[in-house]
C-alpha cells in the first residue's frame, strides 16, 4: 500500500491541478486556443508556462510506473483488458456526448450560434479544422489523454517482454542521481514522433516508459529521495528562470521545455515518496473521484465558464468563480455518481 499511495498522490495532484490549469487557458496569451476564450493576461500565461511542461507528462510517468505495479498481480492480457474496458469506454462516450456539449458553447460565443444541441452534435462530427473545438468543430477535447493513454499501454507490453526491467534496473541503478537528468533527451527526441498538433504520442511512450523502468524503480527513487536538497534547487531555478524568459520575451522552447518538465518530475516523485506514503482519509476519498473528476471536470468547466463571463467583474474575480465553482460542481456530479453503480459502469468510471 505504501508503494503505491504516493503514486496516487501525485496523480490526485495532477487531476486537482486541472481546474486552476485549465481556468488560466481561457485568458492565455500564446495562441494556444481553449473551447471558451475571453482575452489574453500576462499573469495567467505564465502559470500556464510554469506548469505545461510537466502537468501532462507527470501523469504519463505515474501511469507507467503503476503499470509496473500492476504487472505484478495480472497478466497482459488482463492488464491490457482491464485498460480497455476503463479507458476506451470512457473515451467512446466522452467524445461522443461530452465534447460536442462543450463545442457548442464556443459556437455560442464566438459565432452567436443559436440552434440546438442535436444540430450541433451532428454538425461536430461533419466539420473538423484544427481539432481544438474552440471553434466548436471535432475535437477530443481532453479525452485524447485516455485514447492515448490506451494506446501506449498496448505499444509498451511487448516492450516490457523485451527489455525486462530487472536487465534495464541492473543499469540504471548504477548511474548517479544526476546522471538521471540525462533522460529528457528521449523525451524531447521523440517529441515529433506521432504529433497531433502538440499531442505526442512518441513522447508520451517515452515517458510511460520512463515510468515503468526508471521511477518505478525503488531503488531510483531512494537515490533522488537522496538527492532532493539539489534537486529542489535546480527545479526552483529552472522555475524562475523559465517565469523570467516568459515574462520578458515570450520564450517557450522545445529543448528548454522538455529539460525542465523532466527536473520537475524527478523532483516531484522523491518529495510524494517521502511525505505523502500514508493514507488518509482524504487521499482515498480523493483517488475514488480523481478519475470521474478527470472526465467530467472541464465539461462542467466551460460550461459554467460560458455564464461567468457574461457577468460584470474582473478577471481575478471571473478566474476563482469558475475554478473553484467547477470544482464543486465536478466533485457533486461525482457524488451523485457514487450513488449509480450501473451507469458508472456504462461510463467506465
Amino acid at each position: 500500500m505504501t508503494r503505491r499511495q504516493y503514486l496516487d498522490s501525485l496523480r490526485n495532484f495532477g487531476v486537482l491541478l486541472l481546474f486552476p490549469f485549465h481556468t488560466a487557458m481561457i485568458w492565455n496569451d500564446f495562441g494556444s486556443r481553449f473551447v471558451i476564450q475571453a482575452g489574453e493576461d500576462r499573469g495567467f500565461s505564465v502559470f500556464l508556462v510554469l506548469v505545461s511542461p510537466w502537468f501532462m507528462p507527470l501523469l504519463f510517468v505515474v501511469a507507467g510506473a503503476s503499470a509496473r505495479h500492476a504487472l505484478e498481480r495480472h497478466a497482459p492480457g488482463e492488464f491490457l483488458r482491464r485498460r480497455a474496458k476503463k479507458l476506451l469506454v470512457s473515451f467512446v462516450w466522452g467524445t461522443a456526448l461530452l465534447c460536442p456539449l462543450m463545442t457548442l458553447f464556443a459556437r455560442r460565443r464566438l459565432y452567436q450560434y443559436n440552434g440546438g444541441l442535436w444540430e450541433h452534435w451532428r454538425y461536430f462530427f461533419t466539420h473538423a479544422t484544427d481539432l481544438s473545438g474552440y471553434d466548436g468543430c471535432f475535437t477530443l477535447g481532453h479525452y485524447w489523454f485516455l485514447l492515448f493513454l490506451f494506446l501506449i499501454s498496448a505499444a509498451a507490453i511487448p516492450i516490457f517482454s523485451w527489455f525486462s526491467r530487472e536487465a534495464v534496473s541492473r543499469r540504471t541503478e548504477t548511474l548517479p542521481a544526476p546522471g538521471l537528468l540525462l533522460f529528457f533527451l528521449p523525451v524531447w527526441g521523440m517529441y515529433h514522433l506521432g504529433n497531433f498538433n502538440g499531442y505526442s504520442l512518441g513522447k508520451s511512450l517515452a515517458l510511460y516508459l520512463l515510468g515503468y523502468y526508471l521511477l518505478g524503480d525503488e531503488a531510483v527513487l531512494d537515490k533522488l529521495e537522496g538527492g532532493l536538497p539539489w534537486l529542489l534547487g535546480l527545479w526552483g531555478g529552472c522555475t524562475v528562470l523559465s517565469a523570467w524568459l516568459y515574462w520578458r520575451w515570450s520564450f517557450y522552447g522545445d529543448l528548454w521545455v522538455n529539460f525542465t518538465g523532466w527536473v520537475t518530475v524527478l523532483t516531484l516523485f522523491p518529495l510524494a515518496r517521502r511525505y505523502r506514503t500514508r493514507r488518509t482519509r482524504l487521499s482515498a476519498a480523493l483517488g475514488q473521484v480523481s478519475y470521474p473528476l478527470y472526465l467530467l471536470h472541464q465539461p462542467m468547466l466551460v460550461v459554467l465558464a460560458y455564464v461567468i463571463l457574461r457577468w460584470p467583474g474582473g478577471i481575478a474575480l471571473q478566474a476563482f468563480v469558475i475554478c473553484a465553482g467547477s470544482f464543486l460542481l465536478t466533485l457533486a456530479l461525482c457524488l451523485v455518481l457514487e450513488k449509480l453503480p450501473q451507469v458508472k459502469m456504462i461510463l467506465g468510471i
